[in-house]
């Protein structure tokens, strides 16, 4: 507990800049004079901790004080590295390498570049990134967005947002943003995005930390079904499958084949996620369903008889 105390006190003045040996006593309820064997203790340490008396007297750091490895351990030093590594797309590559160089150095660490992210779908030129960067300093510096969206059915609108966070689901990045067309919570995929302006505007935050029962994905249905799937895959699928499904919900044929057996939305993207294996999966069940992506499969035949 004692040690715990420690660091929170130097935490403390250096948001603060100083304190008062009674303040800190009230906030970590200890006496004073524990505080003054907390300061004795910090010192003895290699912090440098000082007292003044008088009026504005009290506890201090001296002004050039950074934290150094006396405060955080070889396992924090390196996950602070290893988090601003993998910040690598969303931040200025050189900035980043120039910040990660001196952290090093203070810390003592050698760099292992072990590590690179990149939010861009392959055969992408850098859009993806671009629009990753430029939503994340809107968020920050909350500038009102203007994009042009393309929701699932094809549909294109022009929508005024304010951008509240960038959010990660099942394999895709999203918006999380409130619409000021529809005055509601939206979630936005990045993806689909197909144009984007971040404006001179400005908006105050509010935190929608539990978000309504009408934030939705923008331009779906308001609800989604959910039913479990069954479907058979050939075994030429096998990239698609692990990528696309839990393990829990694979069973490896003797054959090679896969059964997968998922929970998934019922709706036109899993009419357009099943056509898009073409004729390498066999639906299972329910019946309605092969029905369905049989009608499908006539209407493209007939739409492409040569």
């Amino acid at each position: 507990m004692q040690e715990s105390r420690l660091f929170k006190i130097v935490y403390y003045l250096l948001e603060r800049g100083h304190a008062t040996a009674a303040e800190l006593a009230e906030k970590f309820e200890v006496s004073v004079r524990t505080i003054y064997r907390d300061a004795d203790a910090l010192s003895g340490a290699g912090i440098p901790i000082y007292a003044e008396k008088g009026r504005k007297g009290g506890l201090y750091l001296l002004p050039d004080f950074v934290m150094d490895r006396v405060v955080l351990s070889e396992e924090e030093k390196q996950k602070i590295l290893d988090g601003l590594q993998t910040m690598s797309v969303v931040d200025d590559a050189r900035e980043r390498e120039i910040l990660f160089s001196k952290l090093s150095a203070i810390f003592k660490t050698k760099e292992q570049n072990w590590c690179e992210v990149d939010f861009s779908r392959w055969g992408d030129k850098g859009r993806d990134n671009e629009i990753f960067g430029m939503l994340k300093q809107a968020v920050i510096d909350r500038r009102i967005v203007r994009i042009i969206y393309m929701n699932s059915l094809g549909e294109q609108s022009v929508r005024r947002v304010q951008p509240l966070k960038l959010l990660y689901k099942s394999r895709a990045w999203y918006l999380k943003a409130f619409c000021m067309e529809k005055q509601d919570l939206r979630l936005f995929k990045l993806n689909r995005i197909v144009e984007l302006e971040v404006t001179e505007e400005t908006f105050e935050f509010c935190d929608f930390s539990a978000p309504p029962a009408s934030a939705i994905y923008a331009g779906e249905p308001p609800t989604t079904a959910y039913r479990q799937i069954q479907m058979r895959f050939s075994e030429r699928m096998a990239y698609r499958v692990y990528d696309e499904f839990e393990p829990e919900d694979i069973c490896r044929q003797s054959n090679g084949d896969f059964l997968v057996s998922a929970e998934m939305p019922e709706d036109e993207w899993l009419i357009g996620f099943l056509l898009s294996f073409g004729a390498e999966v066999e639906v299972i069940g329910p019946k309605y369903l092969r029905e369905i992506l049989a009608g499908r499969a006539r209407e493209i035949l007939e739409k492409n008889k040569i």
